[in-house]
């Protein structure tokens, strides 16, 4: 199980949040070593969370963790909110399903961008999503 070794929390209620939550998951991936690619990856994906948090959850938190598994080092995103939550989770990660006026790619594809995701969510409780990757 992987120990966090360094956590933050930020506020997600905003698009100016979404710019904070890009330049702090920047630098974050910088201090754990990532490459430039994995470091584009984490920010990207960091991104497409933080704008549904505010968009769709009414917006919410981020916390941000450096990890540690073994030798492995790594950084772990958890976004939560208490908005109206996601309905049906396996047809809100398809590739072109949006309820909104986006491409419907958010999910699934920061799911791609990362090397583990899970969401949880319950209709009328919220949203509860955690990004992690490894160097």
């Amino acid at each position: 199980m992987a120990l966090a070794t360094s956590v933050d929390v930020f506020p997600v209620r905003a698009e100016t949040d979404v710019v904070l939550v890009r330049q702090t998951v920047r630098t974050w991936s910088i201090q754990q070593g990532f490459s430039l690619v994995d470091q584009t990856k984490m920010v990207t994906a960091a991104s497409e969370i933080a704008r549904n948090t505010v968009i769709y959850g009414g917006g919410g938190t981020l916390r941000i963790e450096a990890v540690l598994d073994g030798t492995r080092r790594g950084l772990r995103l958890i976004f939560e909110d208490q908005g109206p939550g996601i309905e049906d989770v396996d047809l809100a990660l398809r590739d072109g399903y949006t309820t909104g006026t986006g491409l419907g790619m958010g999910l699934g594809g920061a799911r791609r961008l990362v090397s583990e995701f899970s969401i949880e969510s319950k209709p009328g409780q919220g949203t509860k999503i955690t990004l992690t990757r490894w160097k």
